[in-house]
């Protein structure tokens, strides 16, 4: 059984509509994809936090060891010391991330659980 023929408008409205649909959803895509990278960024930018902090630390602690001879204290100080401010730098930092993407009305999505455990 044939189609009945349509009009040249009704043809040129059906394919416009296709087009719109499918420009819609790759622009989605792409949006998506560009939220990811940010993502990815801004989770790097915690990590750097937290390990900048520790060598931070670690160089001040034994620059005050050689400085004051005071081996290994000055070491332990600011390996602490540096581990303390990072972890306060990643926790600040994603409070503004948090606060950023509700300001922005995006709702967090939910990581599955992955149940396969091996016993």
């Amino acid at each position: 059984m044939s189609l009945p023929p349509e009009s040249r408008e009704e043809a040129i409205k059906r394919l416009t509509e296709s087009a719109s649909a499918l420009e819609a959803r790759t622009t989605r895509e792409a949006s998506n994809e560009a939220a990811g990278q940010a993502a990815a960024g801004q989770a790097w930018r915690i990590i750097a936090d937290l390990f900048g902090g520790v060598f931070v630390g670690l160089a001040l602690g034994a620059i005050v060891d050689w400085y004051f001879h005071t081996n290994p204290w000055g070491l332990i100080g600011g390996v602490l010391l540096g581990f303390a401010v990072s972890v306060w730098m990643a926790w600040s930092t994603a409070q503004r991330l948090m606060a950023q993407a509700k300001a922005s009305g995006v709702e967090p999505k939910s990581v599955p659980f992955d149940d396969d455990e091996e016993d």
